[in-house]
């Protein structure tokens, strides 16, 4: 719908942006995003997409809050460990911008609702930290041709993404054929992360899906943009698809 009196000031500063402006507002207003997972990730995605006036947010998430999660977590709050986080997230937002929607699935992602759950949604943010629910994740974007934006994290780096194959780029499991040995990919819980790091790559994350959703610039399709934060460094690897993709590579497309 048209914009409320209110929003017009509110996006002030993305409506005098040339590569936004009215038209990229009004398509974020008009974008449905999912954002898999409200936790490191999760949590500066969701404020900045709500910030931004991204109409429709589901956010989908089993856990409920922690209070290990407040070093980082920064969309929740201490007054509100126990709750579901998809509620702590939602209340978080709605109180940043009212003019948003916000959907909140409290439960895990699993193959039977996937497909259903993405078809609803023109954009995937993937904020999970287990290798299972990232193939989950992108087998569904991929067969669903929906773009995914994929961030990950570990002590003091983190990496983000945009996996495509509908518009060329290659998808998730192009790049990471299979998981790694469990040892060799310790959880945060096991090896640690600093605080602000995924505040960072988080906002990575939702910067390429406005970019993605009001077409400005070039977002990372076929790129990955990594981030040192001990030694503040950053920098960019080129992706390809691989032909034998078993998602999105030639023998995938024959079988469907």
């Amino acid at each position: 719908g048209p914009f409320a009196a209110g929003e017009l000031e509110r996006y002030a500063r993305h409506i005098v942006l040339r590569e936004l402006g009215g038209p990229g507002q009004a398509r974020l207003k008009q974008a449905r995003v999912l954002v898999v997972g409200a936790g490191g990730l999760g949590a500066p995605a969701l404020q900045y997409l709500a910030a931004a006036g991204v109409g429709t947010i589901g956010v989908i998430d089993a856990d409920t809050v922690d209070a290990s999660n407040l070093q980082r977590q920064v969309i929740h709050s201490d007054a509100r460990i126990g709750l579901p986080k998809v509620q702590s997230a939602m209340e978080a937002m709605l109180a940043l911008n009212p003019y948003v929607t916000v959907r909140p699935y409290q439960r895990r992602l699993t193959a039977e609702i996937a497909a259903p759950l993405f078809a609803d949604y023109d954009l995937i943010l993937d904020g999970t930290d287990n290798f299972d629910t990232r193939y989950l994740v992108n087998r569904a974007a991929v067969a669903q041709g929906k773009p995914l934006v994929s961030g990950a994290l570990s002590q003091w780096e983190g990496q983000v993404s945009v996996f495509d194959p509908a518009r060329g780029a290659p998808c998730y499991q192009c790049i990471f054929a299979q998981a790694p040995a469990p040892e060799l990919a310790p959880s945060c819980a096991e090896a640690g992360v600093l605080g602000p790091l995924p505040g960072v790559v988080g906002s990575m994350m939702a910067v390429e899906a406005v970019k993605v959703i009001a077409g400005a610039g070039a977002p990372l399709r076929g790129e990955m943009l990594i981030y040192d934060a001990l030694y503040g460094e950053t920098r960019k690897i080129a992706l390809k698809r691989r032909v034998d993709c078993p998602v999105c590579g030639a023998a995938a497309a024959g079988a469907g």
